[in-house]
This record gives C-alpha cells, structure tokens and sequence, in this order.
C-alpha cells in the first residue's frame, strides 16, 4: 500500500503546540515538530518501507509507531481511496491558489454554530462594545452639506447603465456630489436597540448591523477639497484630513501600478475595524462576512454613483501596506479590504471593449 500526504494540509504553530491541519472537513491535530518531517518523505505516493529508508536516521520503532497514526488521523492516504480522488479533484481546482485561498475556504467551512443563548451571553455588555463610530478627533475637518440630491432616476435606468469606467474626463466632481455619495452609501439610515447597545444601519446589508467597515477618501479632482487622504466621519458627515496632497501617480501606485486610478476624481477604502465584528462573532468564519459586507457596499457605492451621473469603479488590486499607510491603519485591527472609485465618465473611452457580434462566440464555449 502507498500513501502520500494530502495536498490540502498546512502546519502551523498554535499555543505553543504544532499543529497539522488537513482540508476539507479535517480536523486540526496537534503533533511533534518531527511529523514535519515524516509526511515531507510522502510527498508523492511512497511505499512506507521506501519512506523509512529516506528517514533512517529515525528510530525505527518511532515511524512503526506514527505512519500508522498519521494514516489513520488522515494527514496520510492511502493510493485510490475516495479521500485521495477527492484531494487531488480539489487540487486540480484550486491548487493555483494554494495554500492560502484552499485554506481558507474550506478550513471556515461547516463551522459550529453557537446557539443564540450562548452568543448572547457571550457578547460584551453595552460598555464594553468597541466605538459605533471611528473618529480622528484631533484631525482638521470639512464638515459636508447635507442638501439633499435628487435621486429619482428610474431603477431600471441606474442598474443596467452600471459599468464599471476606467476612464474618466478632468471635470471635478462637485463636493454636493461627493456628500450624497458619501451619506448614501456609508450614513446611517437609523438606529436601533440591539439588546446591548445602540447599532445603526446603511442602505446596504451588513452581518450583525456590525458596521466594521470605514471609508477613507483619496480627494484628487473634488471641487473645494483639497487633495489629499480624508476619513468620512458618518457621524458627523464630514471629512477628517489623515494627509495632505495626493497624486495621480501616487493614486495609481496604490491601486498596485493601474493607471486608470490615477484618473479619478477619487478612491474611497473601505477599512474594516475588526474588533466590531468579532465582538459578538469569534468564529473565524465571520472574516468571510466582513468581506461579503466590503461587496455590498461597493454595490451600492457603484448604483448610487451612477444615478448621481458618475462612473463608478472598483478593485481589490491594491498595495495592502503602503494603502493602510496612507489611511493611517495599522493593518492590524484596522486593514484595508477594497478599493472603490469614481469620476466623470469619458464620453468616449480609449480601452472600452468592443460589443460582441457574430464571430466573437465562433471558439467559445458558452456552457459546461
């Protein structure tokens, strides 16, 4: 019988203890640092007899002892099992992402879920919550107008003239713009009492009314603003100046080197602050959630910019560091997750794709 080591497996240390973790549906197994070092001798499928001669300056009686142990824990399989089948199907699928997104994907699936009772008794009183709202009090502010704007364009209108603009005139946007894009999107629609402490909601869906996501906006091209790196206090409605000036170049940098950021009138970061979440959810899993929250919002950042007359953008191609820097995050418990933008939409781009006509679909496959 041959065994290998399963391809979804990482090893890592967790308290103190090292732990080998296979995936999917495995379970993590806390072992000695030489397991390390007998699964690396299985790294294609391998007689245990051959293995041990690799490993001979091992005891013996140690790998009698743990082959058969890590085979039955799963960290070993045996050749044509359905357990090998279905580790090298997942391998075929996801191995260009390997190790990171496998690892994530499936380690934070079929999780357990705590009964409400239990959360609830869990979750810190109203006094321990982390702030509702993030502020920089000591920040120079630009308190925004709050006239409101009209937003009456036909639904259907809005949802199919989105698309995503790469390319976008000089006209500034108008600060009124701004704002109603600003209170919109990221404002608080209205209050309410969860039980142990205010939360408010948005115009988009957020697990939990948790709110873990800021915005920070890159001013390059708004009417009034001043260039430079701003926090939209939705308590306040205003901007707070994190760092003066900001450049095309610099903008086009951070949105890792794509040119087309630079032509905005301006970037907004969605940041989370994750102690809101995992306040109420220790699972690992809820980081899933923040991430499905930073695509609501990009939604309807992008309908609600293209009712306003703007071209909306978005990416999560971004320099991860030097954005958080620039926000003055510390990529630690508060961490850039998506890039969104708008301008004045180029009547006519250089780099839109042509429509589609009848050879177009002559070598593609259209199912599967």
């Amino acid at each position: 019988m041959r065994l290998r080591r399963p391809r979804g497996l990482s090893c890592y240390w967790h308290e103190g203890q090292f732990v080998v973790h296979p995936y999917p549906r495995g379970t993590p197994v806390a072992l000695h640092p030489a397991a390390a070092e007998i699964l690396s001798a299985f790294e294609e499928w391998t007689d245990p007899a051959e293995a041990a001669r690799t490993l001979g300056h091992l005891a013996p009686e140690t790998l009698g002892e743990a082959i058969p142990a890590l085979h039955e824990a799963g960290l070993l399989m045996s050749e044509g099992n359905p357990q090998a089948q279905r580790d090298e199907l997942i391998d075929r699928h996801w191995g260009t992402w390997a190790p990171e997104a496998p690892f994530f994907h499936y380690a934070t699936q079929d999780v357990p879920y705590p009964d409400h009772e239990a959360v609830s008794e869990r979750a810190p009183s109203a006094a321990d919550m982390p702030p509702l709202f993030t502020t920089h009090p000591g920040a120079d502010r630009l308190p925004l107008p709050r006239l409101p704007a009209d937003l009456r364009v036909p639904y259907d209108e809005v949802l199919y003239n989105r698309r995503t603009h790469r390319d976008f005139t000089r006209e500034p946007v108008p600060l009124r713009t701004l704002a109603t894009l600003l209170a919109v999107v990221f404002g608080p629609v209205d209050f309410i009492d969860s039980g142990r402490g205010v939360l408010f909601r948005r115009t988009s869906p957020a697990g939990g009314a948790r709110q873990e996501l800021d915005a920070y906006v890159g001013v390059l091209n708004v009417s009034e603003v001043a260039p430079g790196m701003y926090h939209y206090n939705a308590l306040e409605h205003s901007l707070e100046l994190i760092g003066a000036g900001l450049t095309s170049d610099e903008a086009a940098h951070l949105c890792a080197d794509q040119d087309w950021a630079g032509g905005a009138a301006f970037l907004v970061v969605l940041s989370a602050t994750l102690e809101r979440m995992r306040a109420k959810y220790p699972t690992p899993r809820c980081y899933r959630v923040c991430l499905l929250n930073a695509g609501h919002l990009g939604q309807t950042f992008a309908l609600t910019a293209t009712a306003l007359g703007l071209g909306p953008a978005q990416t999560g191609a971004f320099h991860d560091s030097a954005v958080a820097e620039r926000c003055a995050l510390d990529n630690i418990a508060r961490t850039p997750l998506y890039v969104l933008a708008a301008g004045h939409p180029h009547p006519a781009p250089e780099d839109a794709p042509p429509p589609a006509v009848l050879h177009t679909f002559r070598d593609t496959a259209l199912s599967g």
